[in-house]
């Protein structure tokens, strides 16, 4: 959040219930320096339909991170709560950054929906590799805000595309467009059919570089 604010964005902070049980309102509220909305209950928001209000001024709706509870009730399209009602409502790009143990990232229904979110236009950064807080130690670290950052940018920065809306889908390359290879994280050379020399690279930094190519049509 901080990372926007210091671009010059404005930044609104939708909590679910189980955000609330990480960090109070009152520190997002402070950060971001906007009222954080919790509830689409609230009789005072509400009154002029604020979730329709706040998915009409965003550019771009952010979910980190996103678990894989809300990942799979974005796919069957739930509104019951502010976030859910709030993403369906709103026609901008939207994006989420997945977080979650290893194994729950790894499972097949998670995979498809994390598909279907991407068949249905949503953008995804991440999810990492790495240590988890259960112990574990694999995919489903969410990414650093600095990617996150870039990605949100990149969005922001990409042509309007005239298919954008709830229905968009990502965007499709024309015959002509240039196709670029991208590769990340450790490579290894073999020295024989034992030892390899290899780096310690982890790939994260490849990965606002693809998104910011994907987002221009290139295949």
């Amino acid at each position: 959040m901080r990372l926007l604010k210091q671009a010059g964005c404005a930044v609104r902070v939708v909590m679910t219930d189980g955000a609330q049980a990480f960090i109070t309102p009152l520190t997002l509220q402070a950060l971001s320096g906007e009222p954080v909305r919790t509830s689409l209950l609230d009789p005072e928001a509400e009154a002029g339909m604020g979730h329709i209000e706040l998915a009409r001024w965003a550019d771009v709706v952010l979910i980190a991170p996103a678990t894989a509870d809300l990942i799979a009730r974005l796919v069957h399209g739930m509104a019951d709560d502010l976030l859910t009602t709030l993403c369906l409502a709103s026609e901008a790009p939207k994006l989420i950054a997945p977080a979650m143990n290893q194994a729950m990232w790894r499972h097949p229904a998670t995979q498809r929906n994390v598909d279907q979110l991407q068949d249905d236009g949503w953008h995804q950064i991440g999810p990492a590799a790495g240590d988890q807080a259960c112990g574990d130690v694999g995919p489903g670290r969410m990414s650093e805000p600095e990617e996150i950052f870039s990605a949100v940018t990149a969005i922001l920065s990409a042509p309007p595309s005239p298919h954008s809306g709830a229905s968009a889908s990502a965007p499709h390359a024309s015959a002509s467009a240039p196709h670029i290879v991208i590769t990340a994280g450790p490579t290894r050379e073999p020295l024989d059919p034992v030892r390899y020399i290899s780096n310690h690279s982890s790939g994260k930094w490849a990965l606002p570089w693809q998104q910011r190519q994907w987002l221009k049509g290139p295949r």
